[in-house]
C-alpha cells in the first residue's frame, strides 16, 4: 500500500514539474509577441482586424499560461500567492460568457491558490453557455459556485471529487477534478459537492 501511495504521489509530482516546465518555456516567448505587438503599434503601423485579432491572441495566450502555471504547475505550503494577483490572473481568462465573482478573503498558500484553479475549471464545465463562478469562503473553507446559466454538470465528474474513483481514460478535458481530488487530499482535506437546478457548488 505505502509502495502504490508512493507510486501516486510521484506521479503527481511529476505531473507538476512538467506542467511548471512547459507554463515556464512558453511564458516568455507569448510576452515577447505580446511586446512586439505593443512596438509596431507605437511605431505607427496601422491597427486594422488582423493586428487587433493577432494581439488580443496573444493576450489571452499570455493570460491562460499563467493560470495553467497555478493550476498545474508545482506547489508547496511554503509558497504564497497575494490575492489581488490571483484574482487579476482569473478575471484576464474568463472575460467573455464566463464572469468570475471573487469574494474569497484572506491570504492564500499556493496549494490553496491551485485548488482555486483547479476548482474554477471545475465549476466552468457545469456552464453549457457560460455564467458566474463565484469564489467565496476563506484559505480554511473555499467555496467555489457555477451559476447564473443553464447548467450541464456531469454526475460522474463530480463523483469523482468525492472518492477519487475514475476510470483509466480519463479524458484530458476532466484531468482537474482528479487533480483537485488529489491536491485536496495531500492538504488534508475532503471535497464536498452540491448539485441543484440554480447552482453546483464544490467546497475544499
Amino acid at each position: 500500500m505505502k509502495d502504490a501511495n508512493a507510486q501516486s504521489d510521484h506521479s503527481r509530482t511529476l505531473a507538476g514539474l512538467i506542467g511548471s516546465r512547459i507554463c515556464h518555456d512558453l511564458i516568455s516567448p507569448v510576452g515577447a509577441i505580446a511586446n512586439g505587438l505593443e512596438l509596431l503599434s507605437l511605431a505607427g503601423l496601422p491597427e486594422g482586424p488582423e493586428m487587433q485579432l493577432v494581439s488580443q491572441s496573444a493576450t489571452k495566450a499570455g493570460a491562460r499560461l499563467r493560470f495553467f502555471r497555478v493550476a498545474f504547475g508545482m506547489s508547496s505550503e511554503g509558497q504564497t500567492m497575494p490575492t489581488r494577483e490571483l484574482s487579476g490572473i482569473l478575471r484576464n481568462v474568463y472575460t467573455e460568457k464566463t464572469r468570475i465573482d471573487w469574494v474569497c478573503t484572506g491570504d492564500l498558500n499556493r496549494p490553496v491558490a491551485q485548488a482555486i484553479c483547479l476548482g474554477v475549471l471545475c465549476a466552468e464545465q457545469a456552464l453549457a453557455q457560460g455564467g458566474s463562478i463565484t469564489i467565496g469562503g476563506t484559505a480554511d473553507a473555499l467555496e467555489i459556485m457555477a451559476s447564473g446559466g443553464p447548467l450541464n454538470p456531469r454526475p460522474e465528474h463530480w463523483d469523482w471529487l468525492r472518492t477519487g474513483a475514475a476510470p483509466n481514460d480519463v479524458p484530458a478535458a476532466q484531468v482537474q477534478f482528479l487533480m483537485l481530488y488529489g491536491l485536496a487530499t495531500d492538504m488534508g482535506r475532503s471535497v464536498e459537492v452540491e448539485i441543484s437546478t440554480k447552482a453546483v457548488t464544490l467546497r475544499v
